[in-house]
């Protein structure tokens, strides 16, 4: 079983797996150039685990962070996206999967990482849903038992991504974010207020976390010379 670049992530309804479904599209390319800058601002060492969180609820970063696994995976990269959103967790919806067991599971019970972890429509992508809602996600996301997670999903994958909860909602990014590899953050063109996108990063940087970059989501593509040149 199983330092900044900011790109455009236009018009993402639903919860549909473009990157996935319509690979040749304008859409996927730019999820694919997102991988290219996250893997260009590690070019010293692996990028081996991230998360992707977002300034506040509704700005597209659970669906972000999905295609973003897909293309990791369409690289040939062995991939885990991990649902660490155990607030309200959407992982098992898009991709159709059972969500009786999952991260929550680990955390505090024995389980192994392949146990719980569900292949997808996606070759070289696994992903491990949230499982039962916990009542300390906090608690449980800062514990010596999510860093074995982490060590062992290290041992079997070749990118581990976590999508996590906005950073100004709850705690858990921020407790998370020193025990990977960098964070992305997704922000809503003409939703994200300027101050809001400020201050997520400076309590991300109170973490020293790692901010890889940011992606702007939603963006009118008509208004882009990336649409002017898929349009040729």
């Amino acid at each position: 079983m199983v330092r900044k670049k900011n790109k455009n992530v236009s018009n993402l309804r639903g919860r549909q797996l473009i990157a996935h479904e319509n690979p040749k599209s304008p859409i996927a390319e730019q999820f694919r150039t997102i991988r290219t800058n996250l893997q260009f601002t590690s070019v010293d060492t692996d990028l081996e685990t991230m998360l992707v969180t977002s300034a506040s609820p509704s700005e597209g970063k659970s669906i972000t962070t999905a295609n973003t696994a897909v293309v990791f995976a369409q690289q040939g990269k062995k991939t885990l996206l991990v649902d660490a959103d155990m607030r309200k967790p959407t992982i098992h919806y898009t991709f159709r999967v059972d969500n009786t067991k999952g991260l929550s599971n680990y955390l505090v019970k024995s389980h192994l990482v392949t146990e719980l972890a569900s292949k997808t429509d996606v070759e070289h992508l696994d992903v491990i849903p949230c499982g039962p809602i916990p009542p300390n996600p906090s608690e449980l996301l800062g514990s010596d038992k999510m860093k074995s997670f982490i060590k062992e999903a290290k041992k079997t994958y070749d990118v581990v991504i976590f999508d996590m909860p906005p950073v100004l909602a709850v705690a858990d990014a921020q407790v998370l974010s020193n025990a990977v590899d960098g964070v992305l953050l997704v922000v809503r063109s003409k939703q994200t207020e300027k101050e809001a996108i400020q201050k997520a990063k400076e309590q991300l940087d109170q973490t020293k976390a790692n901010i890889l970059g940011v992606v702007l989501n939603d963006q009118d593509i008509k208004s882009s010379n990336y649409y002017y040149y898929y349009g040729q």
